[in-house]
């Protein structure tokens, strides 16, 4: 089984007697294996969900902060078994694994320190100041059903749970069948925080049989994965009347202008593009440079990804891990076969290294490549980027925004100035100056999520937390029911009315033209 820590694999939802094999992607060989779930199963876990939820909600948001805060130490705590449980099932390298580990901690601080304002009630102005009140209210929607990623397994299974449960949900997680050990410990650490039994669940198996009954089942889903399954699940959703948030694809664009520092915007590619051997939604996968330092720019670029070194082993030497399995391999290798035929350029990278693990693929910087080829139109999700030269920054805007995705997006430049007015204009949910994803993801005040088929609703944020509830209008009058009153003419009544708004909106222009 997981090495460094006991088997939670009882922590599934799962009366069958079906098991799937989890695979090593450093080895190939098999970790174990976990019960798979029925659609029953699904049913139950959510139906003892609901009634747990019912329970938490009327826990004091103090009390569900502290368990929060609990969980949060304890993840520091066991972050060793955590780190070893991430290489183990994603083949990643430890530094990306800790980068995920720490996640989590954001995560958390984020919920307990912005939850108590974005769930307090809300005094809203009511239709008539004098004589009535509204107020809105933030009530939880019930059983939260998370779909989380193998790419991050942990933090993006945290980052959808933990303000759920804050806002007095229940959590239904279905991890992706191959990466289900970590989930299993964060179920683990849930309940040793204080979480009561039953609001956090698990259950595992295929997207098909469990995450379909889940998402019949729940009253709110988050899903991160493909564009194609996401609309599946928002029309799923949408025939149930239910909530969804969704973050999707995506072919990320990075922008490099002339007066950008060329080694600083080369290393920040490298970072951008290779992270987590590019299996990061958010990771570059096109970049576009400003003629007149293109040549220069890719030297150094390639220089940068040269450096890099791939690794399975334990040790926070490399800094780069496996891909996820056989299939994500040849998918990246059949992008950049495809590039290659139409012309493309391999500056360095392009093939498998077996000699390193059975999955692993070296980053790889291609130019020259079709505007209509796999690599420039498609999500590879692995460590293959294109450069191409661009003759403005009027062209850069179009380039980048010459795709239907817009999650996540870079700008590089000198003038900071320069570099946000670009970054505005380009259709991304997230666009970054001068870093490539990691200044906007750890900004957890600030909501994100995609545009175009990159998806829909938005993570951290105030919004992130809201997203779990139903907003209630609770509206008060101070003098019983407004009517009009039977004492005076209607038509009198009018005339008033039209007197006054009219004077209101003179007096409102009047302000603006004083204070513009």
């Amino acid at each position: 089984m997981c090495p460094q820590f006991d088997d939670h694999s009882q922590r599934v939802v799962s009366t069958g007697t079906e098991t799937r094999a989890v695979i090593a992607p450093a080895t190939g060989e098999p970790l174990g294996s976990v019960p798979e779930s029925t659609a029953q199963d699904v049913t139950a876990a959510v139906e003892t969900a609901r009634k747990r939820q019912a329970q938490w909600a009327e826990v004091p948001l103090e009390t569900r902060g502290a368990v929060i805060e609990q969980f949060a130490e304890l993840v520091l705590t066991h972050r060793k078994s955590f780190l070893d449980t991430l290489q183990a099932e994603t083949g990643k390298s430890r530094q990306t694994a800790l980068e995920e580990l720490l996640d989590i901690q954001s995560t958390c601080e984020h919920a307990v320190d912005r939850g108590p304002a974005a769930l307090a009630d809300e005094p809203r102005k009511p239709a008539f100041s004098l004589l009535s009140i509204a107020t809105v209210t933030y009530e939880p929607v019930g059983v939260v059903g998370v779909i989380s990623p193998w790419n991050y397994p942990l933090n993006l299974a945290m980052v959808d749970t933990i303000p759920a449960l804050l806002a007095g949900n229940a959590v239904v997680l279905k991890p992706d069948e191959k990466t289900p050990y970590g989930a299993l410990l964060l179920a683990a650490l849930l309940e040793q925080a204080g979480l009561p039994d039953g609001l956090f669940q698990i259950v595992a198996g295929d997207g098909e049989t469990v995450g379909g009954r889940l998402i019949e089942t729940v009253d709110y889903v988050s899903f991160t994965g493909g564009t194609e399954t996401g609309r599946a699940i928002a029309e799923q959703a949408g025939r149930n009347l239910i909530d969804c948030s969704l973050e999707l694809g995506g072919n990320n664009p990075l922008v490099v202008l002339d007066d950008a520092d060329i080694q600083q915007a080369a290393g920040g590619a490298a970072s951008a593009c290779f992270s987590n051997v590019g299996q990061l939604c958010l990771s570059a996968e096109r970049i576009y440079v400003e003629r007149s330092i293109y040549d220069t720019f890719v030297r150094a670029f390639v220089e940068e990804t040269e450096r890099l070194t791939l690794g399975t082993d334990q040790s926070f030497g490399a800094d780069l891990g496996s891909l996820i399995n056989e299939t994500q391999l040849q998918k990246v290798q059949s992008h950049v076969d495809s590039a290659r035929e139409s012309g493309a350029t391999v500056q360095t990278g392009g093939r498998p290294r077996p000699d390193v693990g059975p999955y692993c693929y070296e980053p790889t910087v291609l130019t020259d490549v079709a505007p209509d080829s796999r690599v420039a139109c498609e999500e590879t999700f692995g460590p293959v980027v294109s450069v191409t030269p661009v003759d403005s920054e009027a062209e850069a805007i179009e380039r980048a925004n010459d795709s239907p995705y817009g999650l996540n997006a870079s700008v590089w430049s000198g003038d900071l100035e320069r570099g946000e007015h670009i970054a505005r204009q380009i259709n991304c949910g997230t666009v970054c100056v001068n870093d490539g994803f990691t200044v906007a993801w750890s900004a957890t005040d600030a909501p994100m999520g995609g545009m175009g088929e990159s998806g829909i609703g938005r993570r951290h944020g105030p919004e992130g937390i809201r997203r779990y509830t139903e907003s209630r209008t609770v509206a008060v009058s101070r003098v019983g029911p407004l009517e009009f009153p039977d004492q005076l003419p209607t038509e009198w009544l009018v005339t008033g009315f039209v007197g006054i708004s009219r004077l209101r909106r003179r007096l409102k222009r009047t302000i603006r033209t004083v204070r513009d």
